[in-house]
């Protein structure tokens, strides 16, 4: 009798423990999905123009309708929809730069931190890559240029930082870090403090003003703080540093 009811306990027990496992990754699950809409401004992007040719499969492509030689990857924020940063991928492409947004697992870079090799896998062509990535798409884009040197020419954080184990400061890539003044996410303190984890030079730009998601278009987030220039301000100055970095 004591046998059949240890037995009884231990079937109960496990199927509790099973059952706590499925409702934290079910939470996860719901709690990762859940992202920022794309706002007016980058679902109208998607559209793309005649000079643009906008491709939305696996990867949101944007491929210039004249020759091009180099290519942007930007990886999203994390639970942001990729859509969000359509902007930048338009305005790039239309400066004949091949821009792939990649779409992540569960919409966190941290699960597809080498996304990155399969855009390359697609577009042999392209001479020179760059990997632009935001908050924690750029922390992963550090990762990434950790593990495969010499694959990127450059990089560029938005409103991101590199943590200790993506430590680039010994690799000769070309590294632009743009933040905001007014990021409650990617504080300036914290891009300070990162500092020794990129080459020593690294471009800082400083937008007075700006802060984390206006990197976007997905309107406000929890714990950031409250922008001093509009958006579109923002975007424009973002923009512009971009291409000014890839022409170099």
């Amino acid at each position: 009798m004591k046998q059949k009811l240890s037995l009884y306990v231990k079937r109960n027990l496990l199927l509790i423990i099973l059952l706590v496992i499925f409702a934290m990754f079910s939470g996860f699950f719901i709690w990762a999905s859940d992202a920022a809409k794309p706002g007016k401004d980058s679902e109208e992007a998607m559209k793309g123009t005649e000079m643009v040719d906008v491709i939305h499969n696996k990867l949101i492509k944007f491929i210039p309708v004249t020759p091009y030689q180099k290519g942007l990857i930007l990886y999203p924020g994390g639970k942001v929809n990729p859509k969000a940063y359509s902007e930048i991928a338009l305005a790039a492409a239309e400066n004949g730069i091949l821009t792939v947004i990649v779409p992540m697992p569960l919409n966190l870079a941290f699960f597809g931190s080498n996304k990155a090799d399969d855009v390359i896998g697609e577009f042999p062509e392209i001479e020179a890559w760059y990997l632009a990535g935001h908050s924690l798409g750029g922390a992963m884009g550090c990762q990434y240029v950790k593990n495969h040197e010499g694959v990127m020419e450059g990089l560029i954080l938005l409103g991101a930082y590199p943590a200790g184990i993506s430590d680039l400061s010994e690799s000769d890539i070309d590294v632009i870090s743009i933040y905001a003044s007014e990021d409650g996410l990617s504080t300036v303190e914290k891009v300070n403090n990162a500092k020794a984890y990129l080459p020593d030079d690294t471009q800082y730009v400083l937008i007075e003003g700006g802060n984390h998601a206006q990197f976007g278009d997905y309107g406000k987030q929890n714990g950031d703080g409250e922008a001093k220039i509009s958006r579109y301000e923002q975007m424009k100055r973002v923009i512009d540093e971009i291409l000014k970095f890839i022409d170099l």
